[in-house]
């Protein structure tokens, strides 16, 4: 898999807060998360993560952040105008929780929300190690939406 990147998806920065996590410190993550997916840029989304970093979403399984790009990428080519809204579900030492909601639209302009959760396991410097993530899509109208 040949991803063409300006950011060296092999590099590790650290990314607070840190794990153990309280209250204050998940929903400062949830937030991070969700202002980078908001910000529909593959490549700071996957920076997020550790390099080898094991995701589920729906019915696919892969690991790593050239794979999270590539995902990211094809799924942000489907669903148009992608705006998301996240929601700290539970925390613990190093795992949150979340629910989420978010709204597209496809090519011919069908609107849809889908909602999901999505369970996250942190290594010691604030990546993301494990991302499992169940999602539903519901057809929706345009003035449906309420994710604006």
């Amino acid at each position: 898999m040949n991803v063409q990147s300006a950011v060296d998806l092999t590099a590790v920065v650290p990314r607070p807060p840190f794990p153990p996590f309280t209250a204050e410190t998940a929903l400062k993550k949830v937030q991070a998360a969700e202002d980078a997916w908001n910000s529909r840029d593959p490549e700071r989304v996957a920076m997020a993560y550790t390099p080898d970093s094991e995701w589920r979403n729906r019915d696919q399984f892969f690991s790593g952040r050239e794979s999270i790009v590539k995902f990211l990428q094809a799924k942000w080519n489907k669903e148009l105008d992608y705006r998301l809204k996240k929601e700290l579900w539970a925390f613990t030492e190093n795992r949150i929780a979340v629910r989420f909601e978010y709204e597209w639209h496809d090519a011919e302009g069908q609107w849809f929300r889908s909602y999901g959760n999505e369970n996250w396991e942190f290594a010691e410097n604030g990546l993301m190690q494990r991302r499992f993530a169940s999602i539903n899509d519901v057809k929706i109208s345009a003035e449906e939406r309420k994710i604006l």
